[in-house]
């Protein structure tokens, strides 16, 4: 009888991890290149004194990454300003424990990141999901409406498109009584930051990760910005279920990350570089794709089906991301992987296309 109190939920399905170090994996949206050297080296060097607890705030990583984004946004940021957790999705999912709490539906697209409605399930959260358009852009209008709450993912994810500042603003003036999420996972790969607007939106709460622009996906880190009252009360639902979310490694591996400027700016040139290239490459082989501001691809070919692109390629040693969902079963997400792997990739699809 124990078992009827068991959560029934379908959780978040992540990109196949390979049992094989041969494979070219470009389905997680993974940096191709390693973290800063700053990082390893003082993984190497630096005794963390692990008998000792943390930083119960992850003050340090706070106080480093204020900053960096304010310098990088042209706004003063303080430690009380940034929230830290175990990566993005940490962060995330407090934020829907601490600002989703009415009876009215929270707002996301049909077609973005599945962790959304997964935390929703999880957590007992009313929501509804506007149709993206047929080229999968949000429909701005379709958050005017009441709601308890608003998540964007810009860019989006997995459809790669950007948003500007435009839209950011249209969304938050029509949303001024509930709490806007602007989830900002690859915002770094050429997209409009809303960090700025935090300033004159205290209901704005932006959210961003170590995972793709800074190579640290294995680290776990990410972050929210926004007002002192929201980070606050993030900090209230943290210390309520974990009170020591990043250890003493992560808080300092992170810090080490964000002022290395120069390795970051170098590794994110070279991922756009590729991008480009190889978006063009695709499309010369009948694929079409939105421009990305992401560091990756969301591909369609124009005879050949995704599934059998998918199986193919599998069969290869390369992996990509296929959803059988609708909307998005006719295409593929490609990460973007080093100059090196986009050859043996594109090389694989003449194979199989010409």
């Amino acid at each position: 009888m124990w078992r009827k109190n068991f959560i029934d939920i379908s959780p978040y399905t992540a990109g196949e991890q390979p049992k094989s170090d041969d494979i070219i994996k470009l389905n997680a949206n993974e940096s191709p290149y390693p973290p800063s050297p700053s990082v390893e080296r003082l993984l190497k060097e630096r005794d963390f004194s692990l008998r000792l607890y943390p930083s119960m705030d992850s003050a340090p990583l706070r106080k480093a990454a204020a900053e960096r984004l304010g310098n990088a946004n042209g706004v003063s940021l303080s430690y009380e300003n940034i929230f830290i957790g175990n990566g993005s999705d940490d962060v995330l999912a407090a934020a829907f424990r601490a600002f989703f709490n009415s009876d009215k539906p929270i707002l996301f697209p049909d077609v973005t990141y599945s962790f959304y409605p997964v935390w929703c399930a999880l957590l007992k959260i009313p929501c509804r999901t506007p149709e993206v358009d047929e080229s999968f852009n949000i429909i701005a209008s379709d958050y005017y409406p009441e709601n308890g709450g608003v998540v964007i993912a810009n860019p989006n994810a997995p459809t790669s498109i950007g948003r500007d500042k435009e839209f950011i603003v249209d969304i938050l003036e029509h949303n001024r009584d509930c709490v806007v999420i602007v989830d900002e996972a690859y915002v770094d790969f050429g997209c409009y930051s809303a960090v700025e607007l935090t300033k004159k939106y205290e209901n704005l709460l932006v959210t961003q990760t170590f995972s793709k622009s800074r190579a640290m996906a294995g680290m776990r880190i990410g972050m929210a910005i926004g007002s002192p009252e929201l980070i606050s009360v993030l900090g209230a639902v943290k210390d309520s279920y974990n009170s020591y979310p990043l250890d003493r490694v992560q808080i300092e591996a992170g810090v080490a990350a964000i002022e290395d400027e120069e390795y970051f700016r170098n590794i994110v040139s070279k991922v756009i570089a590729t991008r480009e290239r190889a978006a063009k490459e695709l499309r010369a082989l009948g694929f079409e794709m939105p421009d990305s501001s992401t560091n990756f691809l969301f591909v369609k070919h124009k005879s050949l089906d995704a599934k059998e692109i998918f199986e193919f390629l599998r069969q290869k040693g390369i992996f990509v991301r296929y959803w059988d969902k609708p909307k998005i079963g006719d295409r593929l997400r490609i990460t973007i992987g080093t100059d090196e792997q986009t050859d043996k990739l594109i090389a694989a699809l003449k194979e199989l296309i010409l």
